[in-house]
């Protein structure tokens, strides 16, 4: 009877001490991916707004397509250091603190410079901030994927909430920029600065993660995901990733135009005084909530319409944010700004995600991670970059800088950026539905 008490009450406390150990290993990968995202979202949306502050609104499209351009390259090359040199929380670390020191020299820089910012020198602190911060976005989940995998805990099940907490800390930096007053100045690169020392900090304390030691080492051409560049042999493939490009053009629009749009309605009087005008941000952080939210639709959408049928929804989706931007308004057309946040989870969720899932299934286990690199390449790679400079153009041509009380706006016909916009996706999602051939049984994703 004693022997059975004493074997309950170990067996007790060796769970409990489980259960502890598993929750300690969750918290700082929660902490990790809150603070990875926060660094972004501190400027992501609103660095529009201080381009325009500093009339160097001509230049917007130069500084999101910037992270295309990187995502091309630094990734890899990064990557290919952590999987044989340096540790991957260790290469986190020195990552998020090159950037974070460059992104302070941004924001020192545009301190000093006032209005007197020339577009040159701050183009190069930003450029060189985001060459060490996008290669991050790998690292912080293969980090979260070894620690997970070390403390015996199932990836699949246990990563999608830790990294919900990812999408959570991007909607807060957001937030307290906008509630700082910080939409339209340099401070919101000191934040993202701070924040990006401060998980440069953190993440050298993270469990160590395994090099690759092995003497098969794998080529360059391997290292870089090069050989997944035959799949475009393949009409199926070719066709795909093609419109993978195409759509990716729509990713890093609203991120670069919307939030100096909407804070251009502060020049018209009739809207000076709306809540959306003068907090974009918060308005903006709706598309993130959204986007958590159309997280969870997706296993139903995929096991309801199939994998062509979602990436159509999400194409039709684009149609729609652009659109309802087109229309909408502050004061009594608010409800279209809002509507159009709902939209961007559907429109950035459901085509990421069932494009993963298209290239997990037609592609051989072989080359698939690279399969996968090279959809992003070309979404967040080729595509986002083409994006924001073409749209740019779009964006000088219909509008110009004014200053208003004191302040410079870009103001002019923006409906006709938006519907052009919109008519870019709704041709894509249309040649699409005709073009791309693939029949997938909803059935078996249930």
């Amino acid at each position: 009877m004693l022997f059975r008490k004493i074997m309950y009450i170990c067996i007790y406390k060796y769970k409990i001490g489980k259960t502890h150990k598993f929750m300690n290993v969750k918290l700082r990968l929660i902490i990790m991916n809150f603070l990875q995202f926060a660094v972004w979202g501190a400027y992501l949306t609103s660095m529009g707004s201080y381009l325009v502050s500093v009339n160097q609104a001509s230049h917007i499209g130069m500084f999101y397509a910037m992270q295309g351009i990187v995502s091309m390259f630094m990734p890899a090359l990064i990557g290919i250091v952590a999987d044989r040199w340096i540790p991957a929380q260790k290469m986190l670390g020195l990552c998020h603190l090159i950037a974070g020191a460059f992104m302070l020299a941004a924001g020192y820089y545009a301190y000093s410079a006032g209005t007197d910012v020339q577009f040159p020198l701050l183009f190069t602190f930003y450029s060189l901030s985001v060459a060490f911060y996008m290669p991050t976005l790998a690292l912080s989940n293969s980090v979260a994927y070894f620690v997970l995998d070390g403390a015996g805990l199932d990836t699949i099940k246990a990563f999608p909430p830790i990294r919900v907490f990812g999408t959570v800390g991007f909607i807060c930096a957001m937030l307290l920029v906008d509630g700082m007053g910080f939409q339209t100045t340099y401070m919101q690169f000191i934040v993202s600065g701070c924040l990006g020392l401060i998980l440069a900090l953190y993440a050298v304390t993270l469990p160590n993660c395994q090099v690759n030691k092995s003497s098969d080492k794998k080529s360059l051409v391997e290292a870089l995901g090069l050989r997944a560049f035959t799949l475009f042999k393949e009409k199926k493939m070719a066709l795909f990733f093609i419109f993978s490009m195409l759509l990716g053009v729509s990713l890093q629009i609203t991120n670069g135009f919307a939030n100096p749009f909407i804070t251009s309605f502060k020049a018209i009087p009739e809207y000076a005084a709306s809540f959306g005008a003068n907090h974009a941000n918060a308005l903006i952080s709706l598309s993130q909530m959204s986007e958590t939210l159309c997280i969870l639709l997706i296993p139903f959408f995929l096991r309801k319409f199939g994998i062509k049928q979602v990436m159509l929804i999400a194409m039709f989706a684009w149609v729609l944010r652009f659109g309802l931007f087109g229309a909408g308004n502050p004061g009594n057309g608010v409800w279209m700004f809002i509507l159009s946040m709902i939209v961007y989870g559907v429109a950035f969720d459901f085509f990421n995600i069932s494009g993963s899932l298209f290239v997990d299934k037609e592609t051989d286990p072989a080359i698939r991670s690279s399969a996968q690199g090279l959809f992003m390449l070309m979404t967040n790679g080729i595509g986002a970059m083409a994006g924001t400079l073409g749209a740019q153009a779009v964006v000088n041509h219909f509008t110009y800088s004014t200053e208003y009380q004191g302040e410079f706006y870009t103001v002019g016909d923006w409906s006709a950026v938006w519907y052009i916009f919109a008519a870019y996706a709704l041709v894509v999602a249309i040649v699409f539905a005709l073009v791309f051939k693939y029949k997938h049984n909803p059935a078996e994703l249930k």
